[in-house]
């Protein structure tokens, strides 16, 4: 709720505060103003990279690759499916692509609306994190479950269990991204998923342990692996006439 003052301004209903002049009110709005500005920074944080597995053909020379998988050598690791999409933040104020300064595209107004309905469920220090699919980039997809498919839940700086991310998906109505493999580690399992990924129409897989993990341990307890060639156009797909991916009978 937007209130309104004299020379027309508005501004949110909790700054509102009561005090017998206007100093008296500017002291009590300043901490108001503070916790929100904070709140809204803590929001707005980039989501951390996703390093490539050692066995990544895909990774180019700007890219991180793990240095080891020691952190990836646990008894229940989740695979999932790396989508083609726009890496996207859903958090209390609305939504933002990795970057939060990155400039407006027309793909992004189907996620807006959608995170419309989600943003108000969020806790301050919650974010959720997945993929916006709308637009089409190097594979294109004809049966989509949505155009916004989840991978992470995050609470503060911590990444949350798979299966509290799975339950909290479901709540906030979210599809989550396809799930390949669940398991324990061992060595010839990403060679045999990358080895069984349909190339045409797959962009290649994530691992990840599935217990909760600080985001700054991205590096070692997650991965990718990215197919070769994956980028298969000269123009980048923000410049590129808008192509949508389609939707089950879409």
């Amino acid at each position: 709720m937007l209130h309104q003052n004299e020379k027309g301004g508005k501004f949110p209903a909790f700054f509102v505060c009561h005090g017998s002049n206007n100093d008296e009110r500017k002291e009590l709005r300043l901490p108001l103003l503070a916790r929100w500005a904070a709140s809204y920074a803590s929001s707005m944080r980039k989501y951390g990279r996703t390093f490539h597995l050692p066995i990544s053909v895909g990774a180019t020379s700007d890219d991180k690759v793990m240095a080891s998988l020691e952190g990836l050598r646990v008894a229940d690791l989740v695979v999932t499916e790396k989508m083609d999409g726009e890496n996207t933040t859903l958090h209390r104020d609305g939504s933002h692509a990795r970057s939060p300064d990155s400039r407006y595209h027309p793909s992004r107004d189907w996620l807006k609306a959608f995170a419309a309905n989600v943003s108000p469920q969020l806790a301050d220090d919650e974010r959720i994190v997945g993929e916006n699919l709308y637009a089409r980039h190097s594979v294109a997809y004809d049966a989509l479950p949505s155009f916004f498919l989840g991978f992470a839940w995050i609470i503060g700086a911590e990444i949350q269990p798979w299966d509290l991310t799975l339950a909290r998906f479901e709540e906030l109505g979210i599809t989550p991204v396809p799930t390949l493999y669940r398991g324990p580690f061992s060595p010839n399992l990403f060679d045999n998923l990358a080895a069984s990924l349909d190339k045409a129409k797959q962009e290649g897989f994530v691992a990840r342990v599935a217990e909760a993990f600080a985001e700054a341990d991205m590096p070692i307890r997650m991965g990718k692996y990215v197919r070769a060639g994956h980028v298969q156009s000269e123009t980048h797909w923000m410049k590129a006439e808008l192509i949508t991916n389609r939707l089950p009978g879409g």
